[in-house]
């Protein structure tokens, strides 16, 4: 796939997070509580997640691979996964659906960036720059002006 693709492949996926943040957050309005929002949310994700899976998975990993894996990682992606999605939840009723999501995008932007400076999460090393930063500064100037009241 070109870059081009990729791109609005990652804009569609922003579209779609927002709008089941946007769903969601309102499910657990109804519930009255942002985590039973989420376990109805993650049960449904598990479902069609195994859907797709089984509609477009070629190769399996081995039980060997498998066992290689480091245990941390079957949980800590589920856990962080959890935690930010019921905040999602929990601040869109609160805040408001542009305000959460651009400040949740801000939250993912300053870390991704330093995460990959330092190579952290085993990522690829990807060096601070004058571009990232103005892009940094550019994207908290759009948040300011977002959330200006």
């Amino acid at each position: 796939m070109n870059q081009y693709t990729l791109s609005l492949l990652a804009v569609i996926g922003g579209v779609l997070l927002a709008a089941q943040g946007g769903l969601n957050s309102s499910l657990g309005v109804l519930l009255k509580n942002p985590l039973l929002a989420s376990i109805a949310a993650f049960l449904s994700s598990t479902l069609f997640a195994f859907a797709f899976a089984v509609l477009s998975v070629k190769n399996t990993p081995t039980w060997i691979e498998i066992k290689q894996i480091p245990i941390y990682l079957w949980f800590t992606g589920g856990l962080f996964s959890v935690l930010g999605i019921s905040l999602y939840y929990y601040t869109i009723p609160k805040l408001g659906i542009s305000t959460m999501i651009s400040l949740g995008l801000f939250g993912q932007l300053a870390f991704s960036v330093i995460a990959g400076h330092y190579g952290w999460l085993n990522l690829p090393k990807e060096p601070i720059t004058i571009n990232r930063t103005a892009g940094i500064i550019t994207m908290l100037s759009g948040i300011l002006l977002i959330n200006i009241k």
